[in-house]
């Protein structure tokens, strides 16, 4: 896979209506690197994410690309949801061959997707039908369909948070070894951020600022969930945004009273 792409965000603001979600955003999401973004519920880490994959395009500022897209690539900027999206009536290596068909000749078609099915360790079930598959290996499907266009971007909304604490556990050690080329994370698990993100920008409550960006530079593999430093960046973490999370809550139960 590419080194991928370098995206550069100058005074990225974004509103819905009059209500401004981000405001002034500054940032570099280097090739190559994972960028996690975090903060508190509100903040606008989704709508970010949507403005950097060219989904929303800001009320304000810019958003810049710079690379080489890979003559090998069908698909620079590719998404993965938190909803696994297969569909039912195809196996688990249609489900995959879908992102290829009208775009590559069958042999390459077939031998992508026998790539990728063994990457995420889906080999045995490529015949197996999605509502066969455990939690897991649904999102794990989700993965490598994704990858089967050979990305220069992966932008990754949430992706573990339908998961149980198990599942999640053990994916997040399966995606260090997956993850090779620019990818844009969202997650309100500060744990994944700290053992996946090469940087981890802290957002505020809405309007959406950086208020915080944090590097961890150790390769991903070296990473472990009893690793002390990132128990210790995990929990500095955690207080930059204590305050801001706990005063979304408090709207958020305003608004329903």
């Amino acid at each position: 896979m590419n080194a991928g792409l370098r995206l550069t965000l100058a005074g990225v603001g974004h509103a819905y209506g009059g209500l401004t979600v981000l405001d002034g955003i500054d940032l570099v999401a280097e090739a190559g690197e994972v960028t996690v973004l975090v903060g508190p519920s509100g903040c606008g880490k989704s709508t970010l994410l949507g403005i950097m994959g060219g989904l929303l395009r800001p009320t304000t500022g810019s958003v810049t690309q710079q690379g080489e897209i890979a003559e090998d690539c069908l698909n620079p900027l590719t998404y993965v949801f938190q909803d696994f999206a297969l569909l039912p009536w195809r196996t688990v290596a249609g489900n995959v061959a879908l992102v290829l068909e009208g775009r590559l000749p069958a042999a390459e078609r077939r031998a992508r997707v026998e790539q990728v099915l063994t990457l995420v360790g889906l080999a045995d079930f490529a015949g197996a039908w999605p509502n066969q598959l455990s939690g897991g290996m649904r999102q794990r499907l989700g993965i490598a369909r994704a990858l089967a266009t050979r990305p220069a971007c992966l932008l990754l909304d949430e992706p573990l948070s339908a998961l149980d604490a198990q599942t999640r556990e053990l994916l997040l050690d399966e995606f260090a070894g997956l993850i090779a080329t620019t990818t844009l994370y969202v997650t309100h698990t500060l744990r994944e951020a700290v053992r996946l993100g090469h940087q981890i920008v802290v957002l505020s409550r809405r309007p959406g600022r950086i208020r915080h960006i944090v590097r961890i530079d150790r390769p991903l593999a070296e990473r472990r969930s009893d690793d002390p430093d990132l128990i210790a960046i995990e929990a500095a973490l955690w207080q930059m945004i204590r305050d801001d999370a706990a005063a979304a809550a408090r709207e958020r139960l305003d608004a329903v009273r």
